[in-house]
C-alpha cells in the first residue's frame, strides 16, 4: 500500500500541468526542429529558420522575385528557403537554371502536391496536366493534350488562319475607339483567349458577352487572391479552409471558374456524340468513354475539368499579358516602333494579312517580340519543380522531395549574358547582320520535361497579333497624360500597371 501510494505520488509530480506543459512545448519543438532539418553540409545555403513558419515572414509575398534577388545576392545563385516544414531551393543565373531545367531534367520534374484541390472538390489522384505529379498518368494525359491540340490544328493552316482573323477582330474592336483613349487590357484578353476556347470549348465569345467578361474577370482575380502570405499559409495548412470565410476570400474566384467549366462540360455531355468530335472536351470525352471501366484511369471528369482550366489559364493570362506589355514598350520607344512600321510595310504591306511564313523576312519585328518578352519577365519564378530523386545542382546536393524554384528573372536579367538586361533592346536577337538569333538563355517559356505545352501557340498568337495590330495602327501616350510605368505588377506573373493608349489608323 505504501508503495502504490508512492508511486501515485511520484507519477502527480512527474505530471503536474506546469511539467505537462514543459513536456508538450519541448516534444512540439522538437518535432519542429526534426521538420525543419536540412541536409547537411551538402545542402545550400540560406537564412535561419524560425520555428513552424520557416522563412515564410522574411520576404515579401507581394514581389517574391525581390526578395528572392536579397537573397541570391547574399547566398549565392544556389541557396536554401524554408516554407513552414517544407524545404525548397532556389536557383538563379543562366547556368544553374539550364542545369536544372535541361541537364538534371529527368531528376527535378516532379511537381508538388496541390492540397487544397481536394478541398474544392477533386479526387485526390487529379491534378490536371500543369501541376500533376511526374509520371505515367501525367505523360499520358500530357500526350493526350498536345495530341489533341495538333488534332484542332496546332502547327497547321487552319488554326493559323483563326488566329489570323481573330487578330482581325481585335483591330476592329480598337478602331471602334475612334482615336480615343482606352484601356486595351480587357479586349486584348478576350481575343486571346478566343483561341484556346475555340479549341476547348469549340466556339469563340464575342468582345461584349458579359458571362465570359466575367469569367476573365475571375480568371485575374484568382491571381490576384492567390499571391501574398494568406494564401501560402492556407495552401501549408489546408485545415484552415473550414473556416467559411478564408476558403471564400482565397478561392472564390477559382470556384466559380470551375463553376463554368462544369457547366460548359454538363452542356457538351448534353449533345455529345462519339462519332462527332467537336473540340478538346468532347476529345476527352471520348477517352473517358472508352476507360470507363479502368477505375485507375487518369481520364475522369475531375481531370477534365482541371485540364481545361489549365489551358484556358495557360492560353489567356499568359499571351495576353505579353501583348500588353508589347503595346507598352511600343509607346514608350516610337522609334523601335516606327521601325517596325517600316519593316511590315516593306515586307507586308498594307494589302494583305500577315502569315506565318513571313515571320523569317521580319527580324526586327521578330526581335522586338522576343525582347518584349525578355523584358517583360513574365513568369519571374516558373512555376515549381520538385526532385524525385536526390540529386547534385552547382555542386550542393538536393534530396529527393525538395521544392525547386527556377527563377527564371535571374536568367532573362542575366547580366553575364545580355548586353543590356535591365534596358528595352532589341539588338539582344539581332546578330552583326541586322539577322534574327535566338539566345539560349531566352527561356520564357521554361526548358526541359515541363517546358510549356503550349509555346508553339504562343509563339503563333504574338506574331499575328503583334504584326496585325502595328500593320493597321500608329499607338500613342495619350495628350496630357504622364509617362506610364514601365515596372512590373507582381501577381504571380508580371503584369504591366494599367495604362491607356491612343490607336490611330494608319
Amino acid at each position: 500500500m505504501e508503495l502504490l501510494a508512492a508511486l501515485k505520488s511520484l507519477l502527480a509530480s512527474c505530471f503536474h500541468a506546469p511539467s505537462l506543459f514543459l513536456f508538450f512545448i519541448t516534444f512540439i519543438l522538437l518535432v519542429d526542429f526534426m521538420k525543419r532539418r536540412k541536409g547537411g553540409s551538402s545542402y545550400p545555403p540560406g537564412p535561419p529558420s524560425w520555428p513552424f513558419v520557416g522563412n515564410m515572414l522574411q520576404v515579401d509575398f507581394h514581389n517574391l522575385p525581390r526578395s528572392f534577388d536579397k537573397l541570391n545576392k547574399k547566398f549565392g545563385n544556389v541557396f536554401s528557403f524554408q516554407m513552414g516544414w517544407n524545404n525548397q531551393v532556389v536557383v538563379n543565373g543562366f547556368d544553374a537554371v539550364k542545369e536544372v531545367l535541361v541537364a538534371k531534367s529527368e531528376d527535378t520534374a516532379d511537381r508538388p502536391p496541390v492540397p487544397f484541390l481536394e478541398n474544392l472538390g477533386f479526387r485526390k489522384d487529379c491534378e490536371g496536366v500543369v501541376m500533376a505529379r511526374y509520371g505515367r498518368g501525367w505523360k499520358d494525359i500530357r500526350r493526350f493534350t498536345i495530341s489533341t491540340l495538333r488534332n484542332f490544328g496546332l502547327g497547321k493552316k487552319t488554326l493559323e488562319e483563326r488566329v489570323s482573323q481573330e487578330a482581325i477582330c481585335l483591330c476592329e474592336a480598337f478602331e471602334t475607339q475612334d482615336g480615343c483613349p482606352f484601356d486595351p487590357h480587357f479586349l486584348i484578353n478576350n481575343a486571346v483567349s478566343n483561341v484556346i476556347c475555340s479549341i476547348v470549348f469549340g466556339d469563340r465569345f464575342e468582345y461584349d458577352d458579359e458571362k465570359f467578361q466575367s469569367l476573365l474577370h475571375m480568371s485575374e482575380e484568382g491571381l490576384k487572391t492567390g499571391t501574398g502570405l494568406l494564401p501560402q499559409v492556407v495552401m501549408l495548412f489546408p485545415v484552415l479552409l473550414r473556416i467559411p470565410f478564408l476558403e471564400r476570400k482565397v478561392f472564390r474566384p477559382q470556384r466559380e471558374i470551375f463553376s463554368f467549366m462544369r457547366e460548359s462540360i454538363k452542356e457538351h455531355q448534353e449533345t455529345f456524340d462519339p462519332a462527332t468530335t467537336r473540340d478538346f472536351i468532347d476529345a476527352f470525352l471520348v477517352e473517358m468513354e472508352k476507360t470507363k471501366d479502368n477505375p485507375s484511369s487518369i481520364f475522369s471528369l475531375d481531370n477534365l475539368i482541371l485540364t481545361i482550366n489549365d489551358l484556358f489559364g495557360a492560353g489567356t493570362e499568359t499571351t495576353s499579358t505579353t501583348l500588353r506589355w508589347g503595346l507598352l514598350y511600343m509607346i514608350l520607344y516610337p522609334d523601335i516602333q516606327s521601325q517596325v512600321h517600316k519593316e511590315i510595310d516593306t515586307v507586308i504591306g498594307r494589302g494583305r494579312k500577315p502569315t506565318m511564313e513571313d515571320q523569317i523576312n521580319l527580324p526586327f519585328t521578330n526581335a522586338v517580340i522576343h525582347e518584349i518578352q525578355r523584358c517583360g519577365d513574365l513568369v519571374p519564378l516558373s512555376l515549381p519543380h520538385m526532385t524525385c530523386r536526390d540529386t547534385e545542382i552547382q555542386g550542393f546536393l538536393i534530396p529527393k522531395g525538395v521544392e525547386i524554384f527556377p527563377n527564371l528573372t535571374s536568367v532573362l536579367k542575366d547580366e553575364t549574358v545580355w548586353e543590356r538586361p535591365h534596358q528595352f533592346y532589341p539588338e539582344h536577337f539581332l546578330d552583326a547582320e541586322k539577322n534574327f538569333v535566338k539566345r539560349d538563355a531566352f527561356m520564357p517559356f521554361s526548358a526541359g520535361h515541363r517546358v510549356c505545352l503550349g509555346e508553339q501557340l504562343a509563339r503563333m498568337e504574338l506574331f499575328f497579333f503583334f504584326t496585325t495590330l502595328f500593320q493597321r495602327f500608329t499607338f500613342t501616350i495619350p495628350k496630357n497624360q504622364a509617362r506610364p510605368r514601365d515596372d512590373p505588377v507582381y501577381i504571380f506573373l508580371h503584369c504591366p500597371h494599367a495604362y491607356q493608349i491612343c490607336a490611330e489608323l494608319r
